[in-house]
């Protein structure tokens, strides 16, 4: 096992291909345990994590001499080994060699999570929340588009199914023809279109007319779902509560320029407009997606949610994206979730 205060940057790529895409934010905020066989990893286990947002992190999580444990993952392979103990029992050390006198393992979901921590740990039930509560209020939201709105039409169905608490009052695009306001009128969603007109509308101008048509909505979460205009400085102060989808795997070190894959390899951290087309062109065999927070800097904000995705040999760039959507669907519904258990 190793011991690392600044984690790697393929075995947090690792844990969004082995775990999902939630966890590898939480690793990079803190220490960690890592487990390999031979040049492979195998499990790992996070300590101390700082700066996390949970909302459940406020109560005991908060209190002078508890620590925070976790995430802590192992793969398949090795499930149910000496090695998901070895490496718990490694962190709950690593706290306790930086002076906390309690360990907190935050947000243990089900029964069985809990007897593996009595079993291994001796963790006592300590406080309880019920996420439900989470969902009670619906959060206004308006919708930021540019093209078809796939990823639109994915959030209106997962409102529409209660597995988001959102209440999206509005979209609001700058292309006329585009899809994504079709789909706000079929779900009865105020459709803004709201197009730059170049040859006799200043910049500024335009940029204070979407702000207004945002203010009007009177948002708590801005989504920007295939947004094809950036942002001036104004709307980023007035709506820091904005998340970006980005077809892109980010690296998480906000001043990056490349990113790095699950197998070692790594890439320019393709931002802008036309990702998946510079992966393909630059020779990548990885592409990806995540959602983030907007900065006043493109594509650089916080990482919220990330997937990788393996590029197969021939591939064009309609078959990546077509493989992509789906995985773009599943984080931004992660992303707004993680936003919301913030809150």
């Amino acid at each position: 096992m190793i011991a690392a205060d600044q984690p790697d940057a393929q075995l947090l790529a690792w844990i969004d291909y082995e775990f999902g895409g939630t966890w590898s934010s939480e690793a990079f905020a803190g220490k960690n345990i890592v487990a390999k066989k031979g040049d492979r990893f195998a499990g790992f286990a996070t300590y101390d994590p700082q700066g996390l947002r949970f909302s459940w992190l406020r109560g005991l999580g908060a209190q002078d001499g508890v620590g925070i444990f976790g995430p802590f993952g192992v793969s398949a392979e090795f499930r149910g080994s000496a090695l998901g103990p070895a490496l718990l029992r490694e962190a709950l050390a690593g706290l306790r060699d930086e002076g906390y006198a309690r360990a907190l393992i935050p947000a243990v979901g089900n029964d069985k999570l809990i007897a593996y921590y009595e079993k291994h740990a001796g963790a006592k039930i300590a406080e309880r929340f019920d996420r439900s509560r989470w969902r009670e209020k619906k959060w206004r939201t308006v919708v930021l588009a540019s093209g078809q709105g796939t990823n639109f039409q994915a959030i209106i169905n997962s409102v529409a199914t209660g597995a988001l608490p959102l209440n999206i009052v509005a979209l609001v695009s700058n292309n006329p023809n585009a899809f994504a306001l079709q789909r706000a009128r079929a779900a009865h969603i105020q459709a803004i279109s709201l197009p730059w007109e170049r040859g006799t509308q200043l910049r500024p101008d335009y940029d204070a007319q979407l702000s207004e048509a945002v203010r009007r909505a009177e948002p708590d979460l801005v989504l920007l779902l295939g947004w094809m205009h950036l942002l001036d400085d104004r709307f980023i102060a007035e709506f820091p509560e904005t998340i970006n989808i980005h077809p892109a795997f980010l690296p998480l070190a906000e001043g990056a320029n490349e990113v790095v894959f699950p197998d070692g390899t790594s890439t320019p951290a393709f931002r802008g407009a036309r990702a998946v087309r510079d992966a393909l062109a630059w020779g990548s065999r990885w592409t990806g997606a995540s959602a983030h927070r907007i900065t006043l800097h493109t594509d650089r904000g916080p990482v919220l949610v990330r997937k990788p995705l393996a590029i197969s040999a021939g591939e064009t760039e309609k078959g990546v994206l077509t493989r992509l959507h789906p995985i773009e669907h599943q984080i931004m519904r992660e992303a707004i979730m993680r936003w919301v258990y913030e809150r």
